[in-house]
């Protein structure tokens, strides 16, 4: 079977030049990195590696707490933890590779840096609308994952046989969790064929299914059950479930990083169910995260543009508010409201 050729001949000039001439390589993954992210940045990190490169992996902030399995996870630079190194290392950089993201905002506090650092870009990502922010920019709103898009890049620039076990691992971390473990956006016949790729790497998908689903705390089952039951709010006609978390609740549970992680798909098991939508008090700033996630043809994105200062993807997409909670949720009841007609009429 065939994979996507994303590279133009230029293109594939333009990524040996850049590549090639480059000593120091910066690897950056957006804000509040999940397992797409992670993986993307990893597996490229190591693949650089491999090419006699000095490159390191960076994003914002932390990732969740199921994510610290990845190989290669105790060397990406988190600059809020690292302030100075992160700078020091954007300083020396002569290359930034931007991954899963598709626009220098989506980096929040380390957006300032990364703009004024001189060094040259590439993007690789899957979001729509990619800004003009690299010399070379690879992108597929179509593609699971921006692992997909990666793993295909390597491909045709012929390095499938420096795919180790490791970069296999961190690829396939990025194309599952970007699809619910494959229960969505993941009806290509070519996905799959990747990943019977990646499995003659010599992964272990069971593992890295345990890895990244069953490594939660305690609290995080007893949240996710107060949350179903005290929390959701449910708009039958609508067919449409909100639910919000506050600080105080997530002190409560003892909350940690990424125990809120996927909760928003919870209420999509509903029958009829059509739109979910999370909010939940940010811990370090003061905002709110909101998330959405649909079935069918309902566009999140464009929610997610208009009312929540975000976007993403057909099904999946956020964005933030300001706080108080109770002002955001009135900006949720706008929301459906506005939509309501087509959420009733919606087809299944």
């Amino acid at each position: 079977m065939e994979l996507k050729q994303y590279l133009s001949p230029d293109d594939i000039n333009t990524w040996h030049r850049m590549v090639g001439q480059a000593t120091n390589i910066v690897v950056l993954g957006h804000a509040g990195p999940d397992g797409d992210a992670m993986g993307a940045i990893l597996a490229l990190t190591h693949w650089l590696h491999k090419q006699g490169k000095q490159a390191v992996a960076m994003t914002p902030n932390p990732c969740p707490d199921f994510l610290s399995w990845l190989p290669g996870f105790s060397d990406v630079v988190f600059a809020k933890m690292a302030r100075y190194k992160a700078q020091r290392l954007l300083n020396e950089a002569d290359l930034l590779i931007l991954l899963d993201f598709n626009a220098i905002s989506r980096l929040e506090d380390l957006a300032p840096s990364v703009e004024a650092c001189c060094a040259p870009r590439i993007m690789i990502d899957h979001h729509l609308n990619p800004e003009h922010c690299a010399e070379l920019i690879v992108s597929d709103s179509a593609a699971a994952a921006t692992c997909e898009v990666l793993f295909c890049m390597m491909h045709q620039l012929g390095a499938y046989d420096d795919i180790d076990t490791d970069i296999a691992e961190c690829l396939y971390c990025g194309l599952m969790t970007d699809t619910g473990a494959f229960a969505y956006n993941s009806n290509r016949p070519e996905l799959f064929h990747i990943i019977s790729m990646l499995l003659d790497k010599g992964i272990d998908k069971d593992q890295i299914y345990r890895n990244v689903f069953y490594s939660y705390t305690e609290g995080r089952l007893r949240l996710m059950g107060y949350l179903l039951y005290e929390k959701m709010q449910y708009y039958a006609e609508e067919h449409t479930a909100v639910f919000s978390l506050t600080k105080e609740e997530m002190k409560r549970f003892n909350y940690v990083r990424g125990d809120a992680e996927g909760f928003v798909n919870l209420p999509l098991q509903i029958k009829g169910t059509r739109l979910s939508i999370s909010l939940r008090e940010d811990t370090e700033k003061a905002l709110i995260r909101v998330s959405l996630r649909s079935i069918g043809s309902f566009r999140c994105d464009q929610m997610a543009e208009q009312f929540f200062n975000g976007g993403g993807h057909h099904n999946a997409a956020g964005g933030t508010l300001p706080n108080p909670m109770s002002e955001a949720l009135k900006v949720v009841d706008q929301a459906i409201a506005a939509s309501r007609e087509q959420l009733i009429n919606i087809e299944s």
